[in-house]
């Protein structure tokens, strides 16, 4: 993974950016103290660089109907990949692939809409999921039917939010 450099004027734009992402090129110009067509080159090498990897809305969970937030923390069993190949063709056929059991759960992370954000971990556990769902009933029917019947998946643990301190999605730019 390559590095880009980034001088004072491309960690202003992106602050900006990471601020409001909505706001026009002659907007963001203007509050970095550039004229347009250098900050729209610039803008566009971040672009092209993977560094601005994309442009979105935020959504506020409570008021679409998703009020409670969960992290679960996953254990995958570690038994031969023959043994969860077989296992997981009886039970879970059309998301299995010819890989390993770690990157057949990764396939199906990316299917469950619950699941907003999945790392792989370091320590006891091996994945960590961010989790929105309505209710407690949600999440019951999310556990029940999806994750505890991935057949890689041995042991979990839920932590629940039970207030939001500190959520941005901006980056420090040091």
């Amino acid at each position: 993974m390559s590095k880009i450099t980034l001088d004072k004027t491309d960690r202003k734009i992106l602050a900006v950016l990471q601020a409001d992402g909505r706001l026009s090129n002659q907007d963001v110009a203007e509050q970095v103290s550039l004229s347009p067509s250098p900050c729209l080159r610039r803008v566009k090498r971040l672009e092209e660089a993977g560094v601005i990897r994309q442009y979105v809305a935020l959504l506020d969970p409570e008021k679409i109907g998703l009020g409670l937030l969960a992290y679960v923390n996953v254990r995958l069993e570690k038994h031969s990949e023959a043994t969860a190949h077989s296992t997981a063709r009886v039970l879970a056929p059309n998301l299995v692939t010819n890989t390993s059991p770690r990157a057949d759960f990764a396939v199906a992370v990316a299917q469950w809409p619950e699941v907003v954000a999945c790392y792989a971990m370091t320590g006891e556990m091996d994945y960590l999921l961010r989790v929105h769902v309505e209710d407690m009933e949600h999440f019951s029917r999310f556990m029940m039917a999806t994750l505890l019947r991935h057949p890689a998946v041995l042991d979990v643990k839920s932590s629940f939010a039970l207030q939001r301190i500190k959520d941005t999605t901006a980056l420090p730019l040091l």
